[in-house]
């Protein structure tokens, strides 16, 4: 069953007289997953059925390995770095290790993963230049639990403030508005989808009476742009905000531990008077499984902090239990690249990055690449079928691919070699030209036959 919510204007082309035709394209969602789930049977006590049941299990796992190996081969629109290897991890997995509670306090839960956690948080406190005596963190559960702590933090800094955040920000920032009813005031962007600063400027000075918890980006999740966060604070203090009546969060989910390897980038750095950082374990990093990072200011966590006898800890976390083997890929990732590794593989992304880019334009195909990042924007294909064989992430007139470390230059080779002999077909009668994504990514980089 496929269900729709809502509709976006989609620019689907135009004619030879420049004439641009619109039509109103519904958000149609995935396939129902009741339709091809696998039921749980309850095992017999015979011995004999017990067998035939083990055989039917091992059958229905080879066959998803299979299908997982055929769908990692076209994967190209979500930020997951799928290039890792943890066979050494494999004899943990049959122990629970659950770190519930604070991570720097231990509980009377013994089978934990702290050590590694403390770890890895010390590694991060380090490249966003915070001391261990200063700084407070978690692994979390996700990225957007990151964002929902930093957030939160800010709130307890300041009750009555206001959360300011781009219109390209990530939609858990506000699922946190609305979770925590706060104001929560959209910020413009440039079409870059960096944050406009002209329209926060204005939007601060209409409320200048509250304190302001500011959302930065470190990379959007469509065009991959990384807002200026010295803009940002410099904008702040020029409409009369103190350094103690703003809190600043810095969603950095992809780009925030791709851009302190970007030579010239602008730096991400407790140094400057920002509250919070959060970025995913699994995307950029690696990690098998959904988790983050999350790092606060010390000084700020006692608002959170409560004790907790039957832990014999303190929590100030939101999830309470977490799981207690990712901080264990993280520190076995970070040990074995480090900095240099990290370094590698993030210059390897923004040249493939551009070769995409290039390549779609020379094929006369609509492209944008923001300067600091590896997501290549450009026009929505036509087939869903190929947006899913491809799992391109897409939004109104534009899809985008995220070139992470595991995909190849072959591989993009491959991806835009059959887009062409896609287009060729979708465009064949004559009637239907290539779509004007202007509005979305500028007039400079659009292909239509307006913006040629």
């Amino acid at each position: 069953m496929v269900g729709s919510v809502g509709s976006v204007a989609a620019v689907v082309g135009g004619d030879v007289n420049g004439k641009v035709e619109v039509e109103k394209r519904e958000i149609v969602l995935g396939r129902n997953v009741h339709t091809t789930c696998l039921e749980v049977m309850e095992p017999e006590a015979d011995d004999e059925v017990t067998g035939d049941r083990e055989a039917y299990m091992a059958g229905v796992l080879a066959r998803y390995r299979k299908s997982l190996v055929e769908r990692t081969k076209h994967h190209l629109g979500y930020p997951y770095n799928l290039d890792f290897d943890y066979g050494a991890l494999a004899q943990l997995q049959h122990f629970s290790i659950n770190n519930l509670g604070d991570p720097f306090i231990e509980s009377n839960y013994g089978v934990h993963s702290r050590q590694f956690e403390v770890g890895v948080l010390d590694w991060f406190a380090r490249l966003w230049e915070l001391e261990k005596n200063e700084y407070w963190g978690y692994i979390t559960n996700c990225g957007t639990e990151g964002n929902l702590h930093g957030i939160l933090v800010g709130r307890e800094v300041f009750p009555d403030g206001i959360l300011y955040a781009s219109r390209d920000s990530h939609y858990s920032v506000f699922k946190a508005a609305r979770m925590y009813r706060m104001e929560c005031i959209k910020v413009d962007t440039l079409i870059s989808g960096e944050i406009d600063c002209s329209d926060f400027r204005s939007k601060l000075l209409q409320n200048k009476e509250k304190p302001a918890i500011i959302n930065v980006n470190i990379g959007t999740t469509v065009k991959g742009a990384v807002d200026d966060l010295d803009l940002v604070i410099k904008t702040l203090e020029e409409t009369g905000f103190k350094h103690d009546r703003f809190y600043i969060h810095c969603d950095g989910a992809l780009f925030g531990l791709m851009m302190p390897f970007v030579k010239q980038a602008p730096k991400v750095s407790f140094k400057k008077p920002i509250g919070s950082v959060s970025v995913s374990g699994h995307k950029f990093v690696g990690c098998p499984m959904p988790c983050g990072v999350q790092i606060t200011r010390l000084e700020h966590i006692n608002a959170l902090s409560r004790n907790v006898e039957y832990l014999a800890s303190r929590d100030a976390t939101i999830m309470g239990s977490r799981n207690g083997h990712a901080p264990i890929f993280l520190w076995y990732t970070l040990n074995r690249k480090g900095y240099r590794g990290f370094q590698k593989e993030v210059q390897k992304c923004l040249r493939n990055a551009h070769f995409l880019k290039d390549r779609l334009r020379a094929a006369g195909i609509g492209a944008m690449l923001n300067e600091l990042s590896s997501t290549v924007v450009f026009e929505r294909p036509k087939d869903d079928d190929f947006v899913r064989r491809w799992q391109l992430a897409c939004e109104g007139n534009i899809a985008h691919v995220v070139v992470m470390p595991n995909i190849t230059i072959e591989k993009l080779d491959d991806f835009v070699d059959e887009l062409i002999q896609k287009r060729s077909s979708w465009f064949r009668d004559g009637k239907m030209q290539s779509p004007c994504i202007s509005a979305d990514i500028g007039v400079d980089n659009c292909a239509c036959n307006l913006h040629k």
